[in-house]
């Protein structure tokens, strides 16, 4: 990495637009959430709070909402708010996150600013009681420790900063998954750009730590966005090698767990093969050879 530019080296705040994304259910939590944007300091924000099927009310001056009669997902929900903002820079935060530092913002800015190969930036995500940070929130295959910083070729959605560019050029995020793998197309798509994803373990986000398996379409939407994700994404003769590996994966580890949501997990896989998720902007084979570089050849 260059060394870090001062974002206001030129006596200008930068802008960011920031979309913080709830379905009302956790109003302690989303409080929470806004307090910790509001306090960054040395950046302009553009703040929306985009309720999910949730009208959002009684927010903090300069805060505004966003209500969505229905909810249209996680990735649509970001997007409809990401309409909303202005900024050089947009940052998306969920409604159970929270800012650790009040520099938080600026020094993301000023990573970016440092190096213009960067498309996108995920903090480390840590549980603001202590709890061990889950292996699953350090997006890397050789996880290693979490304060470790590297390119990564997925990231964990709760809280995403990226140059409005870049977001804009890529197509922002997938609505059609609903929930679960849009991070990982996020991050794909960053690097067809030709930009790159960074995992920066010196930036801190707090989040609870929490069971995907929480949600009741876990496994069906876990397996048919793995197979969407292929199809809109990869080179065609890859996805046949990408699907079949992480059903490989997801074998192990149901044996692992005794079968648990095996059932709806296949229910999906047929899903997402019978089903066309429309959005494919297929990678190019120097993205692939880019990615592979980098560490992770685009099958596992």
């Amino acid at each position: 990495m260059s060394e870090l530019l001062s974002p206001t080296q030129f006596g200008v705040r930068p802008r960011v637009g920031v979309v913080v994304l709830t379905m009302g259910q956790r109003p302690e939590d989303l409080s929470r959430a806004v307090k910790s944007v509001l306090a960054q300091q040395l950046v302009s924000l553009d703040i929306v709070v985009v309720g999910n099927g949730w009208r959002p009310e009684f927010l903090p001056g300069g805060v505004r909402g966003l209500h969505l009669s229905e909810n249209l997902g996680i990735p649509a929900g970001r997007n409809a708010g990401a309409q909303l903002v202005q900024g050089d820079y947009v940052f998306f935060l969920d409604d159970d996150a929270e800012l650790a530092d009040p520099l938080f913002l600026t020094e993301g800015i000023s990573k970016l600013q440092a190096d213009s190969s960067l498309g996108l930036i995920q903090p480390r995500i840590t549980d603001p009681t202590g709890k061990q940070t889950p292996r699953r929130w350090i997006p890397r295959l050789r996880k290693g420790s979490a304060t470790d910083s590297s390119y990564v070729f997925s990231v964990l959605e709760a809280a995403v900063l990226m140059p409005r560019r870049v977001f804009d050029d890529i197509g922002g995020w997938g609505d059609p998954y609903f929930y679960a793998h849009e991070g990982i197309e996020l991050a794909w798509r960053v690097w067809n750009a030709g930009k790159t994803v960074w995992y920066a373990g010196d930036m801190v986000v707090h989040h609870p730590v929490t069971s995907p398996t929480r949600h009741a379409t876990y496994y069906r939407l876990n397996a048919r966005n793995r197979v969407w994700l292929a199809k809109r994404n990869l080179p065609r003769i890859l996805i046949p090698f990408y699907v079949f590996t992480w059903t490989g994966v997801q074998l192990v580890r149901s044996v692992r767990s005794g079968g648990k949501g095996l059932g709806s997990w296949f229910s999906g896989w047929i899903e997402g093969w019978r089903t066309n998720p429309g959005g494919r902007v297929g990678m190019r084979w120097l993205t692939v050879w880019r990615m592979t570089l980098a560490g992770r050849f685009p099958i596992i």
